[in-house]
């Protein structure tokens, strides 16, 4: 497969002998980006709309608005229906990010290669900013989805929010955050906080947009399946670049987890059966996708890239 442009300009999917997962990636990153852009433009007061707008397009590769458009796309869905829901998880996902790095949190200083938001505009708007940003998220599916039935748009915003309250990745926040220091976390615990903090809401990318388009139950059940697979397996390798990289090639602060003593995969299991156990993640996440053919070439080269980021 490779990408084309439509004369909207919208990246599509043709059928080649290859799939050139850089390509397809920059060419949605872009997309993504430009319409984050025109979701929040900066008006009064100017410095909340600063604050959000500083660290939702400081960057990063943008693999959870992407996942949420593949999905769509493998299910038979556009890219416009699935634009503004796409856009919504990147806004929740850097709300989670600003809250997580302020100090009675993680306490980071830096997140993508800058300062993070509360080092930037100081806590008070950081937590504002975060607020801001996962309430329009909300009103961003609402408010500009297209050429959706209101029941799948319905299913959509329950699905996200149930992704990340209180069962999802607020709870797993929760236990990661009563984990810290203690000697003792079990390998079910750091399952849960896993599965919740970051699988929950990576599952929510990939259902969503399946959703929007019309997927069947059985679609559904087989696109759960391999979310939950690369969302814990981008966790752990998470865990292996912490202690293996530096603060200039994460773009944030290392050894983070070492320092505030957190279990992580390579402390119960060590680097080389992370690894193992990694791989093995992938490969049951593609196998949960072989039902679908060439459309799923770019979910299954998303999975592949979650392991090939250098550890």
């Amino acid at each position: 497969m490779t990408i084309t442009k439509e004369q909207n300009d919208v990246p599509t999917l043709q059928a080649s002998s290859e799939f050139d997962l850089s390509t397809y990636l920059g060419s949605y990153k872009k997309l993504v980006e430009e319409a984050l852009d025109g979701f929040l433009p900066v008006q009064y007061p100017e410095k909340i709309y600063e604050a959000m707008r500083y660290s939702l397009l400081a960057g990063g590769k943008r693999l959870r608005p992407i996942l949420c458009l593949s999905s769509c796309l493998m299910m038979g869905g556009t890219v416009e229906m699935a634009t503004p829901t796409a856009c919504a998880l990147e806004m929740v996902h850097t709300m989670s990010l600003i809250h997580d790095d302020l100090p009675a949190m993680d306490n980071d200083d830096y997140r993508r290669g800058l300062l993070t938001n509360h080092k930037k505009f100081g806590e008070d708007i950081a937590i504002l900013a975060g607020d801001g940003l996962l309430v329009f998220a909300f009103e961003a599916i609402a408010s500009h989805t297209q050429g959706v039935p209101c029941d799948r748009l319905l299913r959509c915003i329950t699905l996200i929010a149930k992704a990340f309250g209180a069962e999802g990745v607020v709870g797993g926040q929760v236990v990661d955050l009563e984990s810290e220091g203690k000697p003792d976390i079990s390998l079910e615990t750091l399952n849960y906080i896993h599965t919740h903090k970051t699988g929950a809401l990576l599952e929510a990318c990939v259902l969503s947009g399946a959703i929007l388009a019309g997927a069947s139950e059985q679609d559904l059940q087989n696109l759960s399946l391999y979310a939950a697979n690369i969302g814990l397996a981008f966790q752990i390798v998470d865990d292996i670049l912490d202690i293996t990289q530096t603060q200039e090639q994460l773009g944030k602060t290392a050894g983070k987890d070492l320092q505030a003593q957190k279990a992580t995969y390579p402390s119960l299991w060590g680097l080389e059966e992370s690894r193992r156990q990694a791989h093995k993640l992938i490969e049951e996440a593609k196998a949960a996708l072989s039902p679908y053919g060439k459309k799923a070439l770019p979910l299954m080269a998303i999975a592949d890239f979650i392991t090939s980021r250098s550890y």
